[in-house]
C-alpha cells in the first residue's frame, strides 16, 4: 500500500497555489515513515506545543511547508488575549517558522479557562473594536500578518449590526490582517440562515484572502429548513466543490487545505481529496490572471 503513495520532496518554500492537508495524530506514523507527497501540512497550534507531537512536527517540517492554525486564541473575547497563551504560540511560531499563521473569528476562553468550542458573538461595532484590538496584539507579538477564518454559524444575533462579510472586510481595513476563506463554512452558514453563499464570497475583500479551507459537513435536519453542521468528518460535498470553483474564478488560486478532524480516513483517501483541489488550482493557475466578477 505504501509504495503507491508518491514521495515528498524536501521543499519548505511557501505553498503559493498548492493543496495541503491537516496533520492529525492518526497519520503521524505514515508521514514519518513514507513522506507521502503533499503540498503542505497544517497543524493545530494547541496540539503541538510540547512533547512527542512537537518532535514529530519538527521532523516533518524538514520536508514540508507547514501552516500554523490556532484554535484557542479567542479573538472575540472582550477582555483581551490571554498573554501567557499568546507567548506559547509565539514561541511555537519562532520554532517552526510556518509560511502561514491563522486563527478563528470566534471566542472560546473566559479568564484563563479554555472552552472546547469555537463560539459565535454578535457582529457589532463594539465587538469589532474588541476583535481588532486582539488581532493587532497578536500581529504585534508574532511580528507578521495573521489570517482570520470565517466561522460556520448556527444562530444569528438580533443585535448584530453588520453582515459577516462586511465585518471581516472592516477588520481587514483596521488591522491589515488577512483572511482564510473556509468555503465549507460559507456554504454551511448561508444554508442555515437562508443567505446567498455566492454573494457572501464576492463581498469578501479578495486581496486579503490568503488561504482556502475545504471540509465536510453533516445534514442534521434535511426538512424544509435544513440544518448543516460543520463536522469535518466526511468528504467535501459537491456544492462546496462548486463554490470553491467560483472562488478560484473570482478571487484566484490560493493555498488550499483539505481538513478532516473526525472519522479520520486512511491517509490515501485524504490525499486523494487534496489532489482534487490541486487539479482545480492548476487549471485556474494555467488560465492566467484573474478578474474579479461583480
Amino acid at each position: 500500500m505504501r509504495a503507491t503513495i508518491p514521495q515528498a520532496r524536501a521543499d519548505r518554500r511557501p505553498a503559493s497555489a498548492k493543496a495541503g492537508v491537516g496533520l492529525r495524530f492518526p497519520h503521524h506514523r505514515a508521514f514519518l515513515e513514507v513522506r507521502p507527497a503533499a503540498g503542505w501540512l497544517e497543524f493545530h497550534s494547541e496540539n503541538y506545543l510540547e512533547g512527542e507531537a512537537l518532535e514529530t512536527l519538527e521532523d516533518l517540517a524538514l520536508d514540508y511547508p507547514v501552516s500554523m492554525h490556532g484554535v484557542g486564541l479567542s479573538l472575540g473575547r472582550p477582555d483581551g488575549i490571554d498573554e501567557a497563551h499568546l507567548a506559547r504560540l509565539v514561541a511555537l511560531e519562532r520554532r517552526l517558522k510556518p509560511f502561514l499563521c491563522s486563527e478563528h473569528l470566534a471566542w472560546g476562553a473566559v479568564d484563563h479557562a479554555f472552552l472546547a468550542d469555537l463560539l459565535p458573538f454578535p457582529l457589532t461595532r463594539e465587538t469589532l473594536a474588541d476583535v481588532a484590538r486582539n488581532v493587532d496584539r497578536a500581529q504585534q507579538a508574532f511580528g507578521r500578518r495573521l489570517l482570520v477564518e470565517n466561522p460556520a454559524t448556527y444562530v444569528q444575533f438580533e443585535i448584530s449590526e453588520l453582515p459577516e462579510a462586511d465585518y471581516l472586510g472592516e477588520l481587514v481595513r483596521r488591522t491589515g490582517c488577512g483572511l482564510i476563506c473556509d468555503v465549507n463554512n460559507v456554504f454551511v452558514s448561508a444554508t442555515n440562515h437562508g443567505g446567498d453563499a455566492e454573494a457572501y464570497l464576492r463581498a469578501l475583500p479578495a486581496d486579503a484572502i490568503g488561504e482556502y479551507h475545504l471540509g465536510g459537513h453533516e445534514v442534521a435536519d434535511d426538512g424544509e429548513s435544513p440544518l448543516l453542521v460543520d463536522t469535518h468528518d466526511r468528504p467535501v460535498a459537491a456544492p462546496v466543490w462548486d463554490l470553491y470553483d467560483l472562488a478560484l474564478r473570482t478571487v484566484g488560486p490560493r493555498p488550499t487545505l483539505v481538513e478532516r478532524d473526525a472519522a479520520i480516513p486512511p491517509l490515501e483517501e485524504l490525499l486523494a481529496e487534496a489532489v482534487r483541489a490541486q487539479v482545480r488550482l492548476d487549471a485556474v493557475s494555467a488560465a492566467g490572471p484573474h478578474v474579479r466578477v461583480a
